[in-house]
This record gives structure tokens, C-alpha cells and sequence, in this order.
């Protein structure tokens, strides 16, 4: 009991565990403004351009026996729109991440012995291409045997 408890603290205390948790939270919290965007302010104006009268969406809804509400296609075009916001934040949000990325690349290099700018790259798998740990003598991916331990390599920039 005690080795399964001390796995899930370890679980829980993964920070991949927390930011996911964090994402979650952070997204139904967006997703109610997306919600409240659509229903208070893009519906009505949607309403007031095709002569609602502020219960329905005039022409859009589309009365069936049997039903409270019939075909509502002012609903549908609301889901519509608001999958289109959540997805347009969510690129931008990617966006901005990639761009954040890109720019750590960009900070000062590493100086070697002789005085010369160096970048380290992260030892790879010839076989797969895929990363590798320092010392591995064996791809954890393509289960490749290595000829040599993997070791970083270091590349000189060229000015």
C-alpha cells in the first residue's frame, strides 16, 4: 500500500501533471467567455440583422411537431462561432509558445576552451534520428544497439 501511494505522489508531483491540470482549469474558465461572447453579444447582433425578435433568430429556426425547439440553426452557427474563437486562441496560444521557443535558441552560445562560440546538441539516434541520453548504448525508441555510448556533440559557429 505504501509503494503504491508513494507512486502516486510521485504521480501527482509530475509538473506535467500540474500544467495540465492548470490547462484544464484555465480553458473551462476561457470556454464560460467564449460562451458568454456568443450568447450576449455575437447572437443578438446576429438577431438584429436578420429581424429577430430577441427569442429566436428570425428564419433560422425551423419549427418540427413534437419538439420544444425544432431545428435551431441560430444554436448551431453560436457552436460554430464559438469553436472558431476557442480554436483561433488556442493557434495564437500555440503560436506565441513555438515563437518563445525559437527565441531561446537565440540566446548567447557556449564558449569552448579556445575562446570559440559552440553549440552542444543533444546526442540522437542514427538509425531513428530520434533524442538519445548522454551515455546510452541503446536507442530507447528503435531499440538500435549503438557502436559508441551517445555523446554530445559540439559545433563551432561560424561568424
Amino acid at each position: 500500500m505504501k509503494g503504491l501511494l508513494a507512486e502516486f505522489k510521485e504521480f501527482i508531483n509530475r509538473g506535467n501533471v500540474i500544467d495540465m491540470a492548470v490547462g484544464i482549469i484555465i480553458g473551462a474558465a476561457f470556454t464560460a467567455i467564449v460562451t458568454s461572447l456568443t450568447e450576449d453579444i455575437i447572437n443578438p447582433l446576429i438577431k438584429l440583422i436578420t429581424g429577430g425578435n430577441g427569442t429566436d433568430v428570425a428564419g433560422l429556426t425551423i419549427p418540427v411537431a413534437g419538439t420544444a425547439n425544432g431545428i435551431d440553426f441560430g444554436a448551431f452557427i453560436s457552436a460554430i462561432i464559438n469553436f472558431l474563437i476557442v480554436a483561433w486562441v488556442v493557434f495564437m496560444i500555440v503560436k506565441a509558445f513555438n515563437k518563445m521557443k525559437d527565441g531561446t535558441a537565440k540566446l548567447p552560445f557556449l564558449r569552448n576552451a579556445k575562446g570559440e562560440e559552440v553549440i552542444e546538441h543533444a546526442p540522437t539516434c542514427p538509425f531513428c534520428l530520434e533524442e538519445i541520453n548522454v551515455g546510452a548504448t541503446r536507442c530507447p525508441h528503435c531499440t538500435a544497439e549503438l557502436s559508441a555510448p551517445a555523446a554530445v556533440t559540439v559545433e563551432v559557429v561560424e561568424k
